[in-house]
């Protein structure tokens, strides 16, 4: 029997296959996580973004960097989204999750070169990763107390602007996140995106500020409507306070004169009914998602109701959380149980816009104002309190707490080495590579500290060993080994823990290729040239 030949098939494929194509796999992993390797850690450098448009930003969050750099291998693209579900899931460990992976690969490499084969590797790899997980649950603790929340989140800052900046942000979002914090069957929830982010333009960082309430871009409704309440109740609507639309197009015959007036009166008097249900029910302010008629807007004004019309539906699920309020499709339906309460609703103006600041009775509502002198600056501002009260939110859910200085990755090589010598198999010398590979973290952390890396961890492993401490790590601000308690550097249990599945998941994913095809494309006529007229 003839076989076919697959090389006439795939003619216009560039191919590759086996130990070269797991090479180039790993060049690429490598390459990916030396980009943003530099940026770990309290001493590490910032990266400046430049794009198409020709907007800079400046940052050192490893996610930002992958995400905004423009990749077509494959496998860096697979490990770039690798990395942005640890930010989604974790909000933290993102360079982390990509050094790891990197190492890991590097590691495989060597032992595929030594006549491994890539399958051993990847079994041994989810051997070590399955053990670190209960080793992590024996290295980790319970969360003490708020100020134990408080050096955690900062800690995920560590290296993100000035440390008055990273000590503020830190604060609000702790106090975030206990605002919003919920529970569900039995179980606490905390939304980080349930706290709305707002930009005012000017001051420091550290001028960043919290409103126990929402904050909207918006005016009164009416040029005569109060805009300062100093307390009172809300009516928030679903809906908005118009003359109504016919559903279909139709046409109206004036047979009578008199008929088009009482037509215009009925629709009056029907606004008329909205508005005094609305006075019925003693709320001070309205707001609504659509909008409110001329009219309405008069009679309103008149009875000392000040309303906001066409906001967002977003921002009407806030204030319903900040107030208590109970939206309704309108004012006709309410009811006094449907109202909510407010401290007080003011308007302040920056850069020219007109902002509506309502502080509500509830703490769930909850909005940040950032501060900065420039976008950029504003820009970070913003990615720190996303980092910092997703952190926060995490060890509300999940209080539990890890080292942090590279303590919980030493700790983790050192348990698996012990491991690793009951694995009678070839497994074996890959959980010791999946081992070297965790190593990375401390490794990297003594290098852009400026330190010797190799002599860093060395020492971290000995102390660690004559101790029996799990907790002697990295203080690279006092440039010592110390106890990472005593020190304050903690980090939560999740982050690490998602750290080291979503790195083992790409490093395993890319073991398993070893055929890489890449189609060759020629240049190309855009779709419906050829079919215009001469």
């Amino acid at each position: 029997m003839t076989g076919f030949d697959d090389s006439s098939i795939l003619e216009e494929t560039e191919r590759t296959t086996g130990r070269a194509a797991l090479r180039k796999n790993v060049q690429a992993a490598m390459a990916l996580a030396n980009t943003i390797r530099t940026t770990l850690g309290p001493k590490g450098l910032d990266k400046l973004l430049l794009d198409e448009e020709g907007r800079i930003q400046v940052t050192n969050d490893g996610v930002t960097v992958l995400e905004a750099a423009r990749v077509e291998h494959p496998t860096a693209r697979m490990m770039i989204s690798s990395s942005s579900i640890q930010d989604k899931v974790a909000r933290d460990g993102t360079t982390s999750t990509l050094l790891i992976a990197a190492e890991l690969l590097q590691n495989a490499w060597d032992l595929v070169a030594q006549g491994v084969h890539p399958t051993v590797i990847a079994s041994g790899f989810r051997m070590a990763e399955f053990e670190s997980q209960i080793f992590l649950e024996e290295i980790s603790r319970d969360l003490g107390s708020e100020e134990e929340m408080l050096q955690a989140t900062r800690t995920a800052l560590a290296g993100k602007g000035e440390s008055s900046m990273q000590e503020k942000i830190s604060l609000l979002a702790v106090k975030a996140a206990a605002a919003i914090v919920t529970e569900e069957v039995g179980k606490i929830r905390a939304d980080p995106t349930l706290v709305k982010v707002l930009a005012n333009k000017g001051g420091r960082a550290s001028d960043s500020s919290l409103v126990n309430g929402v904050v909207i871009a918006k005016k009164p409704a009416h040029p005569e409507m109060s805009g300062s309440l100093d307390s009172g109740r809300i009516l928030l609507i679903d809906g908005g306070i118009e003359r109504r639309q016919t559903v279909m197009d139709a046409k109206f015959k004036v047979t009578q004169p008199g008929m088009l007036e009482a037509f215009r009166a009925k629709e009056s008097e029907l606004l008329k009914e909205q508005v005094d249900a609305v006075v019925a029910l003693g709320a001070d302010l309205i707001a609504c998602k659509d909008g409110i008629d001329d009219e309405a807007r008069s009679l309103l004004e008149a009875a000392g109701i000040t309303a906001y019309r066409r906001v967002n539906r977003k921002d009407m699920e806030l204030l319903s959380r900040a107030t208590g309020s109970i939206s309704v499709h309108s004012p006709n339906v309410a009811s006094q149980s449907d109202l909510g309460e407010f401290h007080s609703s003011r308007q302040e103006s920056w850069a020219d816009v007109s902002h509506w600041i309502l502080e509500g009775s509830q703490d769930s509502g909850q909005t940040l104002i950032t501060r900065g002198s420039s976008e950029e600056m504003l820009e970070e501002v913003e990615r720190c309190f996303a980092d910092a009260i997703g952190v926060a939110c995490q060890l509300h859910e999940e209080p539990r707490l890890l080292p942090g200085g590279g303590a919980t990755q030493v700790a983790l090589a050192r348990r698996l080495r012990r491991y690793a010598e009951t694995i009678p198999g070839r497994e074996q010398l890959a959980v010791e590579a999946f081992a070297d590979g965790l190593e990375v973290i401390p490794r990297v952390l003594a290098e852009n500290a400026g330190l010797d890396s190799l002599a860093r961890l060395l020492e971290l492993t000995a102390a660690q060993t004559s101790s029996q401490s799990d907790w002697l790590g990295l203080d690279l601000g006092e440039n010592t080994i110390r106890d990472m308690d005593e020190a304050g550097i903690r980090e939560p249990l999740r982050i690490t823990r998602q750290a080291l599945k979503g790195a083992t998941d790409s490093a395993v994913s890319v073991l398993r290729i070893d055929d890489l095809l890449w189609a060759k494309q020629d240049p190309q006529i855009p779709d419906g040239v050829l079919d215009q007229p001469e």
